[in-house]
């Protein structure tokens, strides 16, 4: 279709491969066909996905005992927010001037979990941000197949800051409700950066009896605290394991929530859970984990959760981000502009105390 008033390059970061990522200023932009949305950029999130896939993550881009994952050439990003510019003509329910969100998983709505509405684990897998038909949100224009996207509207009230968060809390809304937390659970929380904070917020509507907070950095624990979390302790200060057990007649916590995906987390969880308990894994990590696994079975016998991506959960998100009940002061932290991606990958590291860092165009 014909794209009034829409340039033909844009400015994009693009991943040609593990160690070639480059910033472009003529990328050509996306032609919005028939079945199409073509976004405007807003904004864009960088995730901690998008920093693995950059540092070269073997689950990525494959190693000696797993193939590629990506399909290069692809530009990153899948925390964006943005504004329709174009529409194709068999696209209904949209128009051009629409805010909209996406979420990551691009499902091929064929597979047997898509056809049994759990599209989130898809077959296929492709994912908007890692392949080169799905690229994603670090440039100015997105182009959406609408046939394998689930598209959102969003407020034109929420500030860029808030519409950031949509994305990342609706990841951390699913693996609260995977935790299926009660009145009288005691919930250890370790992690809190922006997927744990959004996990803090919605764990305090869900009114546990005792919301416990665990992360190496005390600026994170001040926000997890003004977020809802009834304790906030830093494992390089105090033996967590030991206050647990103190706290609950040495039986332990009823649920722990791996949210760091750092491997000394996963042993502690394990440790400080009690028999019988529920543990939820929601990181993506950089490194294998070692543990005993007859914790899980003999010593414990555990029910072992994970929590992948965001199903269903946007129009809650963006429902209760609008309304207030979801906190999100100070989480976007940084924003860049695009030519700057070096930096703002550094930024978003943790490096210099940043809770969500982000690209705003």
């Amino acid at each position: 279709m014909k794209q009034d008033g829409i340039p033909k390059t844009m400015k994009a970061l693009v991943a040609y491969s593990a160690s070639d990522y480059r910033y472009e200023e003529a990328y050509p932009v996306p032609a919005c066909g028939a079945d199409d949305i073509l976004m405007k950029t807003e904004g864009c999130g960088i995730c901690a996905g998008d920093l693995k896939c950059q540092h070269g993550a073997a689950m990525f881009w494959g190693d000696e005992t797993q193939p590629s994952w990506v399909k290069p050439p692809f530009i990153p990003g899948h925390e964006f927010v943005g504004t329709i510019a174009a529409i194709g003509g068999n696209v209904k329910g949209f128009q051009v001037g629409d805010r909209i969100a996406v979420d990551q998983i691009a499902p091929c709505g064929e597979c047997k979990f898509c056809k049994t509405g759990r599209y989130w684990m898809c077959q296929p897998h492709e994912i908007y941000g890692f392949f080169n038909e799905f690229c994603g949100g670090m440039a100015e224009y997105v182009r959406i197949p609408v046939k394998r996207s689930v598209v959102h509207n969003v407020p034109k009230e929420l500030t860029l800051d808030q519409a950031l968060c949509i994305e990342p809390y609706a990841c951390s809304k699913h693996c609260i409700d995977r935790a299926d937390i009660g009145s009288e659970d005691i919930v250890v929380l370790s992690g809190a950066g922006t997927l744990g904070l959004g996990m803090v917020t919605y764990a305090r509507s869900r009114n546990p009896k005792l919301l416990i907070v665990m992360d190496m950095k005390d600026e994170r624990l001040e926000k997890a605290k003004a977020f809802g979390a009834d304790l906030v302790w830093n494992p390089s200060k105090m033996d967590v394991v030991a206050e647990i057990m103190k706290l609950t007649d040495g039986y332990g916590c009823d649920t722990y929530i791996e949210a760091t995906g750092h491997p000394s987390s996963v042993t502690q969880g394990m440790s400080m859970i009690r028999k019988l308990g529920r543990f939820v894994e929601f990181s993506v990590f950089g490194a294998p984990t070692t543990l005993d696994w007859s914790i899980i079975g003999d010593r414990k016998e555990l029910d072992v959760l994970g929590a992948h991506l965001s199903p269903y959960c946007f129009p809650y998100v963006i429902e209760n981000i609008h309304s207030g009940k979801l906190k999100t002061d100070g989480i976007v932290s940084s924003m860049f502009e695009l030519k700057d991606w070096e930096k703002a990958f550094e930024y978003a590291s943790g490096k210099y105390g940043d809770f969500k860092v982000a690209f705003q165009f």
